[in-house]
């Protein structure tokens, strides 16, 4: 008799994501949730319409693993077809400030344009116009030990 395969059977890979709605965004903003990156790493591409972060994630899929403990990874976040970028509480040529990502949200405008609200901590925030959600996340190196040796916690 065969036997569904558990999830703790699955190996360790990077995660090579993409996000073309509404749903699909919700999914990346839950793992970039905590992800933490010196504003040096946000690159804006004008020519080529692209919005780019190396970014710290916490990686919230590892939760399971417990006996690891708490980890980050270095990963990429990618928004294609951007048409313009505007932000509020991230000062300009302070590359040394240190963000924290708290979510990401899509509102839609006409169809099949719209803007992601990059949230920050902080009251900060980065908003996207884009002509249509089209959004990747990589995993580019090698899971490391969280830094504080912690899980971010979330006051209620």
């Amino acid at each position: 008799m065969s036997e569904d395969a558990r999830f703790e059977d699955g190996r360790e890979a990077p995660l090579n994501l993409g996000a073309m709605d509404a749903d699909d965004l919700a999914i990346i903003s839950a793992l970039v949730q905590d992800a933490v990156f010196p504003a040096s790493e946000i690159a804006w591409q004008p020519r080529a319409r692209r919005f780019a972060i190396l970014l710290n994630r916490f990686r919230w899929e590892n939760g399971a693993r417990a006996q690891l403990g708490p980890e980050r990874v270095q990963s990429l976040l990618v928004f294609d077809t951007v048409q313009k970028v505007s932000s509020q509480g991230v000062a300009r040529g302070a590359s040394d400030m240190v963000l924290s990502l708290l979510s990401l949200e899509w509102r839609e405008t006409a169809a099949p344009s719209g803007e992601v609200l990059l949230q920050l901590a902080g009251d900060g925030a980065i908003r996207l116009e884009i002509e249509a959600l089209d959004v990747s996340l990589r995993d580019v190196t090698r899971p490391y030990a969280a830094p504080s040796g912690r899980r971010p916690e979330h006051g209620v």
